[in-house]
């Protein structure tokens, strides 16, 4: 097994140390992983380590033993979000969201396998898989979901929470995965922005163009204990999810923030009782001459509801 140090833009990784150097700081991971871990198979080990949201899954032998790895919230059985089709318009130059585990152009390496995956300490063999993709090869699965690199070091959580549906167009947010299989966030900044002249409830998510202020949405077939926004649906609409108390900034009510638990045990914030939502497909822009977020799912009619920017 053989992993390549991805390709990161020295911006991309000025920002994100900006969210993580002190939460890894505080809950180091352990790259000497146990040898037993590997058993006899060849394949790639996953294993588990402590991260600053949790127990999360790393690699787990090898010379990238501790690296983190990652899901992306669009990549969908025989429908990816990651693909490895070469994007010229990057701002480091061309090149592709992942590949092979030797691709130096991928954004997000592909964790790889030869022969069957192996669960190490903490880890359900039952939930361990493998897909053969184009251009990528046996990339490993948790749950379903394909796994990936970006770090350049063992014990890194660089990868957290980016949210890219247009710079560069992955279209979904980035999250390190639980032992269950499930994304694992961070607790979450709920703050304003403006559409169309409006303010409106934004998460501060991480991009390519630095932080930016992402309007949430409510969904009209939801109440308040349930979001009907599941399978496809949540695709396109990643539900905002927490690990704990989101902060708040600016003319945000503490008061009107609340949970609900989606299926599989995600804690998903909810504003006035109403379940929040991003937008994979948000289109970024120039507004008076600085790039943001615009609110372009406002409106959209999906499965007999409609989605709408929440007033703040």
């Amino acid at each position: 097994m053989r992993f390549s140090l991805p390709r990161i833009n020295s911006k991309k990784r000025a920002i994100a140390l900006t969210l993580v150097a002190a939460a890894t700081a505080a809950a180091p991971l352990s790259s000497a992983l146990p040898a037993s871990a590997t058993g006899k198979s060849s394949g790639t080990v996953i294993a588990t380590a402590p991260g600053p949201f949790g127990t999360m899954l790393v690699v787990g032998s090898g010379k990238y033993a501790g690296y983190t790895v990652y899901a992306i919230t669009s990549d969908q059985p025989g429908d990816y979000g990651c693909t490895a089709t070469i994007i010229k318009t990057l701002p480091q130059g061309p090149g592709s969201c992942t590949g092979p585990s030797s691709d130096q152009k991928a954004e997000w390496p592909a964790v790889t396998t030869t022969g069957a995956p192996v669960a190490g300490p903490g880890v359900r063999q039952s939930l361990l898989g493998s897909v053969v993709r184009p251009g990528v090869g046996d990339q490993v699965t948790y749950a379903g979901h394909p796994l990936y690199l970006f770090d350049q070091s063992a014990g890194s959580v660089l990868g957290q929470g980016w949210d890219e549906p247009t710079l560069p167009p992955w279209h979904g947010l980035w999250w390190v995965l639980s032992p269950a299989g499930q994304y694992q966030a961070w607790p979450e900044t709920l703050t304003t922005t403006h559409v169309a002249g409006k303010q409106v409830l934004a998460a501060l998510m991480l991009t390519g163009a630095g932080w930016q202020r992402f309007p949430v949405y409510s969904y009209s077939k939801d109440t308040s204990s349930s979001s009907q926004c599941t399978g496809t649906c949540a695709v396109a609409w990643p539900p905002v999810i927490s690990s704990g108390s989101p902060a708040l900034v600016g003319a945000v009510s503490r008061s009107s923030v609340g949970t609900l638990s989606r299926s599989g045990g995600m804690t998903q914030l909810t504003y006035n009782g109403k379940p929040l939502y991003l937008f994979a497909n948000e289109t970024i822009a120039p507004v008076n001459g600085v790039l943001q977020a615009v609110g372009s799912g406002n409106g959209a009619k999906v499965d007999g509801g409609t989605f709408s920017v929440v007033p703040a």
